[in-house]
C-alpha cells in the first residue's frame, strides 16, 4: 500500500465529516476531500509526504470548499465558520501538534456539537463513532444509513458497498444519492442526537461497525478497518452496557478476529475452519470475546449478534474440528433465521445441517436456496454447493460449481482457494 493509500484509509472519514460540519453539504464535502486527495496524488510524489498529512489534506479540502462556496454564493455565515476553522488551522502550523484549543483531533477537527456529556450521559469520547451516530438518522431506511455511513466516514467505494448488500454498483449508487438527496430536502440536522433518541439509532451503528470489520477480515488490503472496528465497537459496549447487542457484536468480532493469523496461507490462500492451525489462534481474543458473551447473554435478551457470537465461540472452543458441536450449531443457526431471515443465514444454516444431519440433507437445502434466485451473483452458494459435491464423491459436478463460484469470486484470496480446490479434484 501507498503511503497516499494508507492515508487515505487513514484521514478520509475525519476530513468529510468536517466539510459536512462546516457545510452542511454532503456532495460537496465529497468532492472537495476528493480534489484534496487529487491534489495529493499530484504533489507529494514530487515534494514529499507532509509531516502532517491529514492537516495538509484537510486544509487543502476546506480551501477548495471556500472556493465553491464562494462562487455559488452559499452564504456569509457558513463563511464565516470556514474563516475560523483556517485561524484554527493557522494556530496549528505554528505549533509542535495538534493542541485542544486549535480544534484539532488526529489530523482532523473535533465535531462542534454538543456532546453526549452536555446531555448529561457522561461524555462521547471518539469523534468517529459520534458521527455515527449523527449519519443513522431514522429518516432514512436502515441500508441508506448504513451505506451512507460506510461511504462518509470509512470511504468506501461505491463498488465496495454494494458488493457489501449484495447489489450492484449501480443500484448502491442510486441509493446513496437518494439519501443525499433527502437530507438535503428535509433539512435533518447533522448533530448529535438527544439522549432518548439514541436507542432508535444503535442498530444502524452496529451495522456500520459489523461491516466494516468484515471488509477489514475478509480484504488483507485492509487490516486497519478491522481493528478500527473493533476498538469503536470496544467502546461502544462501554458506552452503552444496558444493550446486549453491543457486546454481542463486540464479542463477535473478537472471536473471529482471533483466527485471522491461521486464515491464510503464506501465498494469501485462503485455509479452510477445519483445516486451519489452531495453535496459531488468538486464545487471549478468545477469552475475551467469550467472557464479553456471556455478559450480554446473562442479561437474557439475545439478538443476531449474540446468537452469531455464540455459533463463533462453539467454533472457537473445539479443540479440533472434528470436536466441533455442529448439532448445537445447527440449532443456533435456526434461532438466527428466525431474528435474520436472509438467505445468506439460510446458506450458513444449510451448512450446519450437512454437517449435522447429513451432507445430502444439506445439499437439499442449497439447491432450494440457488432456485429461488436470492443469492444469484454470490459466490459463496456455487462455492458451497462444491463443497458439499466434493465430500459426497461427486467430483465432475463439484468442478462445474467451482467454476462458477470462481466466475463470481471477487478477491484473490478467494480466487487462490477455488482454484486449489478446483485442481483437488483432478477432473
Amino acid at each position: 500500500m501507498t503511503d497516499l493509500e494508507a492515508v487515505f484509509r487513514r484521514e478520509w472519514g475525519q476530513i468529510v465529516a468536517t466539510l459536512i460540519r462546516v457545510t452542511g453539504d454532503w456532495d460537496l464535502a465529497e468532492e472537495c476531500t476528493q480534489d484534496a486527495f487529487a491534489a495529493a496524488l499530484e504533489r507529494w510524489p514530487r515534494d514529499g509526504v507532509p509531516d502532517r498529512p491529514g492537516a495538509w489534506l484537510t486544509t487543502a479540502a476546506r480551501n477548495r470548499a471556500t472556493d465553491r462556496l464562494r462562487r455559488e454564493a452559499v452564504g456569509a455565515a457558513k463563511l464565516r465558520e470556514i474563516a475560523r476553522l483556517e485561524e484554527a488551522a493557522a494556530r496549528l502550523r505554528q505549533s509542535d501538534g495538534f493542541p485542544e484549543d486549535a480544534g484539532f483531533r488526529d489530523g482532523g477537527f473535533r465535531d462542534g456539537g454538543a456532546s453526549l456529556g452536555e446531555a448529561g450521559l457522561g461524555g462521547f469520547p471518539d469523534d468517529r463513532l459520534r458521527l455515527m451516530f449523527t449519519c443513522c438518522h431514522p429518516a432514512l431506511s436502515l441500508q441508506a444509513q448504513v451505506a451512507l455511513t460506510l461511504r462518509t466516514l470509512a470511504g468506501l467505494s461505491t463498488a465496495e458497498i454494494g458488493r457489501a448488500f449484495l447489489v450492484p454498483e449501480s443500484g448502491m449508487s442510486q441509493r446513496l444519492v437518494r439519501a443525499k438527496r433527502k437530507i438535503r430536502q428535509a433539512g435533518i440536522p447533522f448533530r448529535v442526537p438527544a439522549p432518548h433518541l439514541l436507542p432508535e439509532r444503535t442498530q444502524a451503528v452496529l451495522g456500520v461497525l459489523y461491516l466494516l470489520f468484515n471488509e477489514g477480515y475478509d480484504r488483507q488490503d485492509r487490516p486497519a478497518l478491522r481493528g478500527e472496528a473493533i476498538r469503536l465497537a470496544r467502546l461502544l459496549a462501554r458506552l452503552m452496557p444496558g444493550e446486549p447487542e453491543a457486546g454481542g457484536l463486540l464479542a463477535l468480532m473478537l472471536l473471529h478476529d482471533a483466527r485471522h493469523a491461521a486464515r491464510t496461507g503464506p501465498d494469501g490462500t485462503l485455509v479452510p475452519l477445519e483445516e486451519q492451525d489452531r495453535a496459531r489462534w488468538d486464545r487471549a481474543a478468545i477469552d475475551e470475546g467469550l467472557d464479553v458473551l456471556d455478559r450480554a447473554l446473562a442479561r437474557r435478551a439475545a439478538g443476531p449478534y449474540q446468537v452469531q457470537a455464540a455459533i463463533a465461540a462453539c467454533h472457537a472452543t473445539a479443540a479440533e474440528a472434528a470436536a466441533t458441536d455442529w448439532p448445537q450449531i445447527a440449532a443456533l443457526y435456526d434461532r438466527l433465521a428466525r431474528l435474520l431471515p436472509t438467505p445468506v443465514v439460510e446458506l450458513n444454516r444449510a451448512v450446519a445441517v450437512a454437517m449435522s444431519q447429513g451432507l445430502e440433507t444439506g445439499l437439499e437445502l442449497v439447491d432450494r436456496l440457488a432456485d429461488s434466485g436470492r443469492l444469484d451473483g454470490y459466490h459463496l452458494l456455487p462455492a458451497t454447493r462444491a463443497d458439499l459435491l466434493r465430500r459426497l464423491g461427486r467430483p465432475a459436478e463439484a468442478a462445474g460449481a467451482y467454476r462458477h463460484a470462481l466466475a463470481l469470486a471477487v478477491t484473490d484470496a478467494d480466487r487462490r482457494y477455488l482454484t486449489r480446490r478446483l485442481s483437488d479434484l483432478k477432473v
